[in-house]
């Protein structure tokens, strides 16, 4: 049976955690998740909400992986980033006005 060598990568502002893992052929980014046991390591985020990608590229749970995929776990967004571009230029604005 075939396997296939892969990484997941869960990033926190001041720390990232990367487990690799060898699974077998047709596994999928759901089957990286569950074996690369993070909720144990990061108990405060709830894994089955968090948006995934591999390489940029945003998966769901069913994609298969191939080898030497990176899968990416997603933090949900503190603000919405069109509300803090606008909150970013109104200070600028007063600080120069």
């Amino acid at each position: 049976m075939n396997t296939v060598k892969v990484s997941v990568v869960y990033a926190v502002p001041d720390a990232a955690t990367e487990v690799e893992l060898n699974l077998a052929g047709g596994a999928t980014v759901g089957d990286a998740l569950r074996s690369a046991e993070l909720a144990s390591r990061h108990p405060e985020i709830d894994f089955t909400r968090c948006a995934l990608g591999i390489f940029g590229r945003r998966v769901n749970r069913d994609t298969v992986l191939n080898d030497g995929d990176r899968v990416e776990i997603y933090r949900p967004l503190l603000a919405d980033p069109k509300d803090s571009r606008r909150l970013r230029a109104e200070k600028r604005r007063r600080r120069s006005g």
